[in-house]
């Protein structure tokens, strides 16, 4: 008897420590994230066959149910090559994707057993689209992102504002008569997250649609702490009311810096899926402004594409994603292993800081005029050059107290024509030693 007590003791003990070790802080779990800097959002579903707004289009009834439903007979991903996908994306600097696995019409692009309404069983591509994604992006090194929608307006449990048929024939709820419509759906929805964690085991979980309920309702903690039992190390968006792990402001890029984690997530034209209509693309240099805007203050940029039916991407997006990765490629030294930079006032322009805070990088949007202009650096400076380029700037202080602690302009010449870059010149300025700030108001100079 005592040597049964001991070895359960052992075995005890041997648990705890095994689920102890797999226990991460918010910080462990979020570490690959803030140096990630760049994500592709991909929105694909039915919505692309006509060209229309993604599940919105049914919501704000500007096409029925049915005519929406039917897209699925042209949906039918017969050019999809998630290898091509992750070796692009790979490509261009980016270190994950976002799929939508199911939005709120609530199509799975996966053979999930709690719907009828999978790809697999309404669609001539007659497969799981979300497991060879899985596969392409792991094989690449990118993290993988799954994007669920919680509200589902097919799902008869769950209440909508526009005309809806009974749909009770894709939703298999057997020995569920005893539940309430949203105890069903709870279980429902909690099912389909399960079966994603435990079939792909997502790095990161890009949810939407939690404004349509409470987070009561939701029961978005108990979710939350099933998702981290699921997988320790999974990420989550903020949009799981106030249980996400970082924020995520859309389309309108943050004026002031947000506080904490963060990314930005933006279309390339004014709609996510595939809109063959919308050319009203944004600019390359817009793109790799907003780029630079975003890291600069410390986010990632979500990029989206919206795939065609049958699994191409645009030669639009192609060419935009394309012409970002080759400005990340030439100055990637500024992109990678940085952080946010200095705070406003210092410099007319975005800046980022390496890890160790040893190099300031100056992110010039026009050709400069006359001189540079850097201020409050109490540093010594040992060089300035241009990056993607040999081109050593020569550099002068001007002003300031030294003996007060009040560092002059740092006047800086501007680079050749040749070396400044169509889109973003970045100007790399190595410090002697770790950053220091000035960030008085300034003195009266009493002692010359």
């Amino acid at each position: 008897m005592k040597d049964l007590k001991t070895i359960l003791i052992m075995l005890f003990l041997f648990s705890y420590q095994i689920n102890a070790q797999e226990e991460f802080t918010t910080e462990e779990r979020l570490e690959w994230f803030q140096d990630a800097k760049l994500g592709i959002f991909i929105h694909w579903g039915y919505y692309g066959v006509k060209g229309i707004g993604e599940s919105w289009s049914m919501y704000h009834k500007r096409i029925s149910y049915e005519d929406y439903m039917s897209q699925g007979k042209e949906f039918t991903a017969d050019k999809y090559n998630p290898e091509a996908w992750a070796k692009l994306f790979k490509k261009v600097g980016a270190r994950y994707a976002v799929l939508t696995t199911k939005h709120h019409d609530g199509i799975a692009l996966w053979d999930t057993k709690y719907s009828k309404l999978n790809v697999k069983e309404k669609t001539p591509t007659k497969r799981d689209l979300v497991k060879p994604y899985v596969t392409a992006l792991r094989n690449e090194g990118l993290k993988v992102g799954l994007y669920y929608s919680l509200c589902d307006w097919s799902h008869p449990d769950y209440n909508v504002v526009f005309p809806r048929p009974n749909t009770q024939k894709d939703y298999p709820q057997k020995n569920q008569k005893f539940l309430s419509p949203w105890q069903r759906f709870v279980k429902f929805y909690q099912g389909q997250l399960k079966e994603l964690s435990d079939n792909f085991k997502p790095d990161l979980y890009w949810f939407d649609g939690d404004w349509e309920k409470s987070s009561e309702q939701w029961r978005a903690e108990s979710l939350k702490d099933s998702l981290l039992a699921w997988n320790p190390s999974v990420i989550v968006n903020s949009r799981l009311k106030t249980h996400g792990d970082y924020s995520t402001p859309e389309q309108g890029i943050p004026v002031i810096r947000p506080q904490g984690v963060w990314e930005f997530c933006m279309t390339m034209n004014d709609n996510w899926g595939y809109y063959p209509t919308d050319t009203n693309y944004k600019p390359i240099a817009q793109i790799v402004r907003t780029f630079v805007e975003v890291i600069a203050s410390g986010g990632n940029l979500l990029l989206n594409i919206g795939p065609k039916p049958d699994g191409t991407i645009a030669e639009e997006q192609v060419e935009r994603l394309e012409a970002l990765g080759e400005w990340i490629k030439k100055h990637e030294t500024a992109v990678f292993n940085s952080k946010a930079g200095l705070p406003y006032g210092h410099f007319y322009g975005p800046t980022l800081l390496s890890k160790d805070e040893s190099k300031i990088y100056l992110c010039l949007f026009d050709a400069p005029k006359n001189y540079i202009s850097l201020k409050g650096i109490q540093n010594k400076v040992k060089s300035i050059k241009v990056l993607g380029s040999n081109q050593e700037l020569n550099f002068l202080r001007n002003g300031g107290a030294a003996w007060n602690n009040i560092p002059g302009i740092l006047r800086i010449e501007t680079p050749n024509v040749e070396n400044v870059d169509t889109y973003v010149t970045v100007l790399e300025v190595e410090l002697e030693d770790a950053l220091k700030l000035y960030r008085g108001h300034g003195n009266a100079v009493e002692l010359n």
